[in-house]
């Protein structure tokens, strides 16, 4: 399988976009918006959160090897997330997902499709299926965040609170190429790491610690520096610092003026001036930034997948497309006994009394044919009628070969 990783100064010099005339701050903005495009339409569908985070790698790996002049981005990204849909097994029309992306797009994005859109897609299909090799499953953060909280120790709101958060930090993630830095076990680790730092909730005890671990993450993933962490926040981190971006195409539509405008990352909105890197630091970025992180979107998941039951504390809510039934009250005690004066419902054929002994009807015994004397010989087919020139069965002759014997195993 193909190694899907790549040099973060490369994804600044050596993609097709940047060789076909596109600068760096366009090609990002164009992955975010084809990147929050895909969210929005599998939310909109009721699609889980990882056949969208999978729409979002293949959308991110493809423009690894085509450029976005070539390939508009909201026809690549109706192709992720139909294809996405059939490898996560929760497959939806491609007539349907062009329906939500036409309710989304303005009408010059959407002319983007051509005439025909369902062909549009279903011929992007073919060609991003060579793109990435067939190479179709992709794992995501979600499961190793699970999988490192359940192994922490301390108090289990605020350990839920932080996961909450993470799980915030790793969708929003999608809309950088982070992806196709790190791996997501380091991505999992580094998001667990900010979100840490924003809860104030301090690891300080984990499940299976050993005298050589240092950190709770050295038990998972040995040799991660702070700086490749911080790094990884910081990549998270500057989509919140962003102004709201343009939606124009670098298919011609520059010039068009859209009429739906596409929602505005992020999720987490700084109530603070931002500053940049340079401000002092990671944990001084962070100290002026103060983001209100909303979890509730990613409640629903995280106490599904953490085993909790009781959420009265958190005040959060579950999705609508968490696929998960509300518990139903059922009683488990058994009916209470007829009344003693008990009658039939229908007067016209009253209820038979119990007896210790009911009376079974009489079965008549059953009656064989006599047997045949023996100087009679049983009835059976007919002869074959034989046709003139041929005998039927064919009388086997000396010449006639016969067959091989069996072949010794």
């Amino acid at each position: 399988m193909p190694c899907w990783y790549y040099e973060k100064k490369d994804l600044k010099r050596e993609t097709p976009s940047i060789h076909d005339g596109i600068d760096f701050e366009t090609e990002s903005r164009y992955r975010k918006e084809g990147a929050r495009f895909i969210i929005d339409t599998g939310t909109k569908m009721g699609l889980r959160y990882d056949t969208m985070a999978t729409g979002v790698v293949y959308f991110h790996r493809f423009y690894m090897f085509h450029s976005f002049k070539e390939f508009p981005r909201y026809v690549t990204a109706c192709c992720c997330l139909f294809l996405a849909g059939k490898v996560e097994e929760t497959p939806k029309k491609c007539k349907d997902i062009i329906k939500v992306a036409k309710a989304s797009l303005s009408e010059a994005q959407f002319q983007q499709f051509g005439e025909d859109a369902k062909e549009e897609v279903m011929t992007l299909e073919r060609i991003l299926l060579q793109t990435i090799r067939f190479d179709l499953q992709v794992e995501h953060p979600y499961g190793y965040l699970i999988k490192y909280a359940k192994s922490l120790k301390g108090d289990k709101s605020k350990l839920q609170k932080m996961v909450q958060m993470a799980w915030t930090f790793v969708n929003d993630s999608l809309c950088t190429t982070l992806c196709l830095q790190w791996e997501p076990e380091v991505i999992a680790i580094a998001l667990m790491y900010l979100a840490g730092k924003l809860s104030k909730f301090e690891i300080t005890d984990w499940s299976g610690r050993q005298p050589r671990h240092i950190r709770w993450w050295d038990m998972f993933v040995e040799d991660i520096s702070l700086e490749i962490l911080e790094d990884i926040c910081h990549q998270v981190l500057d989509l919140y610092s962003q102004q709201p971006a343009r939606t124009d195409s670098p298919q011609g539509n520059a010039g068009v003026v859209p009429t739906k405008v596409q929602p505005v990352l992020p999720i987490t909105t700084p109530t603070k001036p931002i500053g940049g890197r340079g401000a002092g630091g990671f944990d001084q970025r962070l100290d002026a930034m103060q983001p209100k992180v909303e979890v509730s979107a990613a409640a629903g998941y995280v106490n599904y997948a953490m085993g909790v039951t009781n959420t009265n504390s958190l005040s959060v809510s579950v999705p609508p497309n968490m696929n998960v039934a509300p518990p139903i009250n059922v009683s488990h005690a058994l009916p209470p006994p007829p009344p003693v004066g008990h009658s039939f419902p229908y007067p016209g054929y009253p209820m038979i009394p119990p007896t210790a002994n009911p009376p079974v009807p009489p079965t008549p015994p059953q009656v064989y044919p006599p047997p045949l004397p023996p100087t009679q010989s049983a009835q059976f087919y007919p002869a074959y009628p034989s046709f003139p020139g041929q005998v039927y069965p064919p009388t086997p002759t000396s010449s006639q070969p016969l067959p091989p014997p069996p072949r010794p195993y």
